[in-house]
């Protein structure tokens, strides 16, 4: 059956989202269809909002999120109507080169690179006053209900409160898994974080949980310094104090520059800066935060040469299908916490009252 039911619709970017009746088809096969319980909003959809990342419209965005399964189509084994699950933007197809490789994560059934909007089979399961709206990352999670592939989608704990472990679909496993997964923190090591939004705060936590001895946050919000510390950052700088480049400060703190650095904002200033601020021979820099489209980044490539590993993460390097369940698993046995990445929580007609928080960094 068709599914009738209210979704977030954006028809052109720099607008708001307008609150739509949309039809949500039934799943074709290996295609589940969720119907979607909590979403967070997360800077990844404003890049849309703002054509920071270029998406063809309309368009349903949002890939933070938990639900339940409403259907699932033929040939679907692994899951059953009723089971609590994570859609997952960086789905796991489990035959692709990065999926066999212990190295990698970006199945290639992934559509970041593409950015088509669609589904794998070129079509889409929305459809609005007679127009086909396009999916966002597979996921689409700003609607009632959403469709994804079999291979985008993770069973978790029957248990688990989805209006906190929705943060695993996004935000939390990629930060905390910059720091566990990519960048493989040990105890005793000094880190920077550039940026403690929600994904930089999951920074944070990654770092204490690494037992790193000192984890230096930075921002030029200090709200969001105050609970950088609470949640384990044992310095707090914000750039705006400063007479001199953060990087040069940083270095100074460390008599040598820090062992690993997390970049956590998507400028590319702070990219460098980040690098720069890491230890010159074995000091690694992860990029964490995502980039606007066609800009360019300048440096000097004599930060490299003396050995210093400059990388990215996507999803905190978790194959997702794998990692997702066991997250929410230790979410459950209080390996860590979730609540302190939450701020407001909202019903979904106020999306737009969301994104304008988001945006004026609260």
């Amino acid at each position: 059956q068709v599914i009738k039911c209210k979704a977030a619709v954006l028809w052109e970017a720099n607008t708001p989202f307008s609150i739509e009746e949309v039809e949500v088809a039934p799943p074709k096969a290996h295609e589940v269809r969720i119907k979607i319980v909590a979403t967070g909003i997360c800077r990844s959809d404003d890049h849309v909002v703002t054509g920071g990342v270029v998406r063809p419209f309309p368009i349903i965005l949002g890939h933070e999120a938990a639900g339940v399964v409403e259907s699932v189509g033929e040939g679907v084994t692994s899951i059953k109507p009723g089971d609590k699950v994570i859609p997952l933007f960086i789905p796991q197809c489990g035959k692709c080169n990065c999926c066999l490789s212990t190295k990698g994560n970006l199945c290639i059934m992934n559509e970041i690179g593409s950015g088509t909007g669609l589904m794998p089979d070129g079509t889409t399961r929305f459809t609005c006053k007679g127009k086909a709206v396009h999916h966002f990352l597979g996921t689409s999670t700003f609607s009632e209900y959403t469709t994804v592939h079999e291979s985008a989608v993770a069973k978790i704990d029957s248990a688990a409160p989805l209006e906190k472990v929705c943060l695993i679909g996004c935000g939390f496993a990629t930060g905390y898994g910059a720091v566990v997964k990519t960048a493989k923190v040990e105890p005793g090591s000094t880190c920077a974080v550039f940026g403690v939004g929600g994904v930089g705060l999951s920074v944070v936590m990654g770092c204490k949980a690494a037992g790193a001895s000192r984890i230096i946050a930075i921002d030029i919000n200090n709200e969001k310094l105050a609970k950088a510390k609470e949640l384990g950052a044992t310095d707090c700088i914000n750039p705006q104090d400063l007479k001199k480049p953060i990087q040069e400060v940083v270095t100074e703190m460390t008599g040598h520059g820090v062992d690993y650095s997390f970049e956590v904002v998507g400028l590319i200033e702070t990219m460098t800066a980040a690098l720069a601020c890491c230890q010159n021979n074995y000091g690694v820099s992860v990029i964490v935060g995502v980039p606007p489209a066609a800009q360019k980044i300048t440096f000097d490539p004599r930060l490299l040469l003396t050995g210093r590993t400059w990388t990215g993460t996507i999803f905190g390097s978790w194959k997702s299908k794998d990692a997702v369940p066991k997250l929410v698993a230790d979410y459950m046995k209080k390996k860590f916490v979730l609540d302190p990445l939450i701020t407001h929580t909202l019903p979904f007609n106020k999306i737009n009252e969301g994104f304008d928080l988001l945006r004026t960094g609260k």
